[in-house]
């Protein structure tokens, strides 16, 4: 009997641990779910398959000894609390998956895996681990064909789905808010088109997008991420004139939101002085001038010129942050945790919501003297409030490739992401048969002027 400890009991696990009951009997493994709260574990473990127990991953002996038991070690953890569990999975041979970024910590323990023969399989969630793959697939396509890469551009969006779509923004939080309100900062956005070398400063960030159309769902709008060159690394594709990765989010969301961004008020670096009693009201004054005749309505849109029939107007409205009466009630909150709280008022996923998960890669290439490019598109619909979109994109590719790092068909030691053929190709292969697919149209490449860069 082999088992797998899964640690952390958050969203994204409710499809990972599904998937992995149901290959359960067939491949005679059990699961152990592990949280530092016992209520969270015992509601994902509703299932024959897996039992739930206590852990606290702060506490070394009892994050050891449930290391030691298990045969694989999947982290839920966020980001910055896998490394511990890394140098564990080291120490007594144990084969590690995550869905999260690879971190310099864990990139610099490559080579004691190796040594021990170990697969630490990372970035296996949707972005990252199905954007990987799906671009590897078509650019390992595309150069074996003899093509050169022109152009790869890449966009991934968490999405309200549109029969849940009912407010202006046309936006709820589908994952982690306070990862949507500190988006983008830490640095200027960085990216590369027709060899010219592009950098987007946080403040002028969300005034800078690009327009998309995805079959069937509409027109959204790219925003750069942080830093797009590291990927010609990552996918080989070092002499690429055009690199660019995004954010989607539907038209007119970003040109709005920019407001908080100019007013300050998604910033994390300092707290509010009385911020548990600051009415939403008052937060949204504090960040405006002093006026004897002008209301705080009126202090903004003249600050920010902002017409009364605008629609960013109404957005605002909508929102209710000149309310008087609701309350941040957070002590020493930053702007951005106060901001957050508003917002969660409002886009907070109703029970009956539904979420979705669009992706768009863009391929530019020459091939036989010829310049093409593909335009490859998936969309994917969450179930309910449990088996989100999210949660099936993040869980589904994670768990398949724990269940192919047991059979023996992923063995490639190292710190790992699924960039390689061996791995992509069965993955997104399976993947397909729960309706995550991508879709492909091919046209002449038009690329970039670079007189008009």
């Amino acid at each position: 009997m082999t088992n797998i400890l899964i640690i952390g009991a958050g969203k994204s696990t409710s499809a990972l641990v599904r998937y992995l009951h149901e290959k359960s009997t067939e491949l005679n493994f059990e699961i152990t779910i592990a949280d530092k709260d016992l209520k969270v574990a015992k509601k994902a473990a509703n299932y024959s398959s897996t039992s739930a127990i206590e852990l606290d991953i702060f506490k070394t002996e009892e994050r050891q000894a449930a290391i030691k038991k298990a045969d694989l070690v999947v982290s839920m953890l966020p980001a910055r609390f896998h490394i511990e569990v890394a140098k564990d999975c080291i120490a007594f041979e144990k084969n590690l998956a995550t869905a999260s970024y690879v971190s310099d910590e864990m990139a610099a323990l490559d080579q004691e895996v190796k040594a021990k023969g170990l697969t630490f399989m990372n970035e296996i969630g949707v972005d990252p681990g199905i954007d990987h793959m799906s671009a590897m697939q078509v650019i390992d396509r595309i150069r074996d064909e003899g093509g050169k890469m022109l152009l790869f551009e890449s966009f991934t969006g968490g999405l309200v789905a549109p029969e849940s779509d009912d407010n202006l923004w046309h936006y709820k939080f589908t994952w982690n808010p306070r990862n949507v309100v500190v988006a983008g900062q830490g640095g200027a956005a960085k990216f590369i088109q027709e060899g010219q070398y592009k950098y987007i400063p946080y403040q002028r960030l969300f005034r800078r997008t690009e327009f998309l159309e995805v079959p069937g769902y509409g027109r959204f709008e790219g925003l750069a991420n942080r830093n797009s060159l590291a990927y010609r690394d990552v996918y080989n594709i070092k002499d690429i004139p055009t690199l660019y990765r995004g954010t989607l989010r539907r038209v007119g969301f970003s040109k709005a939101w920019n407001v908080f961004v100019q007013l300050g008020m998604t910033d994390d670096s300092y707290t509010i002085e009385n911020s548990e009693n600051m009415t939403y009201r008052e937060f949204v004054n504090s960040f405006l001038p002093y006026s004897p005749t002008d209301s705080v309505e009126l202090k903004l849109r003249h600050n920010l010129k902002i017409d009364q029939d605008d629609l960013i107007w109404d957005k605002l409205l909508e929102l209710e942050i000149f309310n008087n009466n609701k309350v941040i009630g957070l002590k020493n909150a930053t702007p951005a945790q106060a901001l957050q709280k508003i917002l969660e008022d409002k886009w907070t996923l109703n029970a009956d919501d539904k979420d979705m998960i669009v992706m768009y890669h863009k391929f530019g290439y020459e091939l036989d003297g010829k310049k093409q490019q593909i335009d490859s598109t998936m969309v994917s619909i969450g179930e309910d409030q449990t088996f989100t979109a999210m949660a099936r994109t993040v869980g589904l590719p994670l768990g398949i490739a724990v269940v192919k790092m047991i059979s023996g068909e992923i063995s490639k030691p190292g710190v790992l992401r699924p960039i390689h053929p061996e791995i992509y190709n069965p993955i997104l292969k399976e993947l397909e048969t729960y309706n995550i697919k991508f879709s492909e149209t091919e046209r002449d490449y038009l690329g970039y002027n670079p007189d008009q860069l």
